[in-house]
């Protein structure tokens, strides 16, 4: 099996240049938990995913520094002025840029759950030779082929 058969190919992206704002309303919108960044030329150069919005928008909490005599405070941070300070930042601030792992449309399946299992990773982007982004496998389309494409037919059979 391989991936071309599981990848969507309806892709939803993003280029680095937008805000966390316009980051949140995409993934909301379409009810997804991460996107691939892309270029211009829909060159892949990273991935984003709601993990990485809510590590940035965590607030730090009050920390105390003592050294020796010197005592610095850094104080707790609110989430509301946390989100206000982080809102308009673009994508590419908490984009992941490094071990983004890719796999290609005639890769076999084991590939893309050998990844996914691996680094626990919720979607991988499928690239073309060109580095260009042309689908995404997560593991919820593989599931939900699985369950169709192999476990029904089965079923079928059986009846």
């Amino acid at each position: 099996m391989k991936i071309k058969d599981f990848m969507i190919t309806d892709i939803i992206s993003i280029t680095k240049d937008k805000t966390i704002k316009q980051l949140l309303e995409t993934l909301v919108t379409n009810k997804i938990g991460g996107v691939p960044v892309v270029d211009e030329e829909n060159r892949l150069i990273g991935m984003i995913s709601d993990g990485d919005v809510i590590r940035c928008i965590q607030p730090k909490g009050r920390t105390v520094y003592d050294m020796f005599t010197i005592v610095l405070v850094s104080e707790e941070e609110d989430l509301r002025d946390k989100i206000e300070y982080n809102i308009n930042n673009k994508v590419d601030t908490i984009m992941n840029k490094r071990h983004t792992h890719t796999v290609h449309p005639n890769d076999n399946l084991e590939e893309a759950l050998t990844i996914l299992s691996k680094y626990h990773f919720k979607k991988i982007p499928v690239v073309d030779e060109d580095s260009k982004v042309v689908g995404v496998i997560s593991r919820g389309d593989i599931i939900r082929s699985i369950s169709t494409k192999i476990i029904s037919p089965i079923n079928k059979e059986k009846s």
